[in-house]
């Protein structure tokens, strides 16, 4: 297959959203081949997260440590019609993002309320860098200075009506809904990173979208100076989401 008819996926995620149960529902695609995370090895080889990430050593050793290498892996890659990259956004780092020109692009975000003490389970004190949500808006700026396509999702509304946004979502990137996207069977993939351990217990517990519950726990007092300075950039890309 040519590698210029080639749909290549970008979801550019924050941590603790759904970005990996979206990957296994784009498994599950006859036409689709997924990559969890490609550029995670290059992110901790070259910052300050290899000393708090689990399993970061591991990481490291096992994966492709230059970035620009991996990129030049996803504009390549062509052994399916459709691929798709999940993708942190602080794992870009300082990468030449002029191959995003050439991509289909989504930003994944959800509600800082939600997300930080999720995060703060496996990562204790997180900073603003850590988090996504400033990152998301250097991300969005940037597509809009290169006029390039790109569609916002909200953990919520994915999870409040996952037929309905993926159904919008596939008509944004260009390809059929199928409905098989909705469900999966129970337990890992042989996609996973070997970092599923620390983070994916439970997708692996799943057959398909989890339904939505609102956190019922007092928000950690040591992170809301972190949520105030999330929740503005989080409003902006809310208002952009789809569903």
């Amino acid at each position: 297959m040519s590698k210029d008819i080639v749909k290549r996926i970008c979801l550019w995620s924050g941590p603790r959203n759904i970005s990996t149960t979206l990957m296994y529902s784009f498994a599950q695609r006859k036409d689709t081949k997924v990559f969890d995370e490609p550029l995670y090895g290059y992110y901790l080889s070259h910052s300050l997260a290899k000393k708090y990430h689990p399993g970061a050593e591991d990481i490291i050793s096992t994966m492709e440590n230059d970035g620009q290498k991996v990129v030049d892996m996803m504009m390549t890659e062509n052994v399916k019609p459709v691929l798709f990259f999940k993708q942190m956004t602080h794992q870009l780092l300082d990468l030449d993002r002029s191959f995003i020109k050439k991509t289909m692009n989504i930003i994944l975000t959800r509600d800082p309320k939600e997300m930080l003490p999720s995060f703060d389970k496996v990562i204790h004190n997180p900073t603003i860098h850590d988090v996504g949500y400033k990152l998301h808006i250097d991300l969005l700026d940037y597509f809009k200075m290169n006029n390039i396509n790109y569609c916002v999702l909200d953990s919520k509304k994915v999870l409040l009506n996952p037929e309905v946004v993926l159904k919008k979502l596939c008509k944004n990137i260009g390809i059929p809904f199928k409905k098989n996207m909705l469900n999966w069977k129970k337990g890992s993939r042989p996609e996973d990173g070997i970092w599923a351990k620390y983070w994916y217990g439970n997708i692996h517990k799943s057959t398909g979208f989890i339904e939505y519950k609102r956190k019922a726990e007092q928000f950690p007092e040591h992170l809301k100076p972190l949520l105030q300075e999330c929740l503005p950039l989080y409003n902006r890309l809310l208002k952009q989401a789809i569903g």
